[in-house]
């Protein structure tokens, strides 16, 4: 698909290629448990729109996670600092993540493309996106069935996820490591997303993954007298 569709000098593969492509009669992609609240379908529907604010890496690579260790393709489009290092740390199969770093200004054509027979397809645009390109790969998501995931601004996107950061907890006075990151996720949308939804999770946790926030964790003393936690923005 990648050869046919004149992509091959542009794709880079995580990894090896390997593994199956996502079923196509899956209407909906697996996330991971800490993120299903905020989609109204539990998962990435098939043929929606699904953008997250600039600012979220992890948030955005935490969305890829289960789809992709469940057998789906994914794509990232115009993210060059974007590394598999932080994607197989918070689950994502490097078989199955296929990376455009540098598309070039005819991006979206890239992204309709790899519409065409990748199941995710993340566009991280270089500049504002005129309506009339955002509803064409929001319609061509919608007749290929794969789900599209703009990291931008993005008018008429089905579900938009956002986090204005984060507080970092393991610093004690002045001393100590970062241990993990307690992130508010809220998502806003249009239809069955109208309402608006949050979640608070450890983005990354002890581990470097992903983690309902445990109510326990703010019961100790020692937490509760520790000095103001950093803040994070992304």
């Amino acid at each position: 698909m990648v050869r046919e569709a004149g992509l091959a000098g542009l794709v880079r593969p995580a990894s090896a290629p390997g593994g199956e492509t996502g079923a196509a009669g899956d209407r909906v992609l697996p996330v991971l448990p800490e993120l299903r609240y905020l989609l109204p379908a539990g998962g990435l529907r098939r043929g929606s729109t699904i953008a997250v604010n600039p600012g979220a890496t992890s948030v955005l690579l935490a969305l890829l996670a289960a789809a992709s260790r469940s057998g789906s393709w994914c794509a990232v489009v115009g993210l060059p600092t974007l590394g598999p290092a932080a994607a197989a740390e918070l689950g994502i199969s490097l078989d199955r993540l296929a990376l455009v770093p540098h598309p070039g200004p005819e991006w979206p054509s890239v992204v309709a493309a790899l519409l065409d027979g990748v199941d995710i397809v993340v566009a991280a645009p270089p500049g504002p996106v005129v309506a009339s390109v955002s509803s064409r790969l929001a319609a061509r998501a919608r007749q290929r069935g794969s789900v599209l995931v703009p990291y931008a601004r993005w008018s008429g996107a089905d579900v938009v996820l956002e986090s204005p950061g984060g507080s970092w907890r393991g610093l004690g006075q002045g001393r100590g490591r970062l241990q993990r990151r307690e992130l508010t996720i809220s998502a806003h949308g249009r239809g069955a997303a109208a309402r608006p939804r949050g979640a608070t999770v450890w983005l990354p946790d002890r581990t470097g993954a992903v983690a309902c926030l445990d109510p326990d964790a703010h019961g100790s003393l020692a937490e509760r007298t520790d000095p103001p936690m950093l803040e994070a923005v992304s």
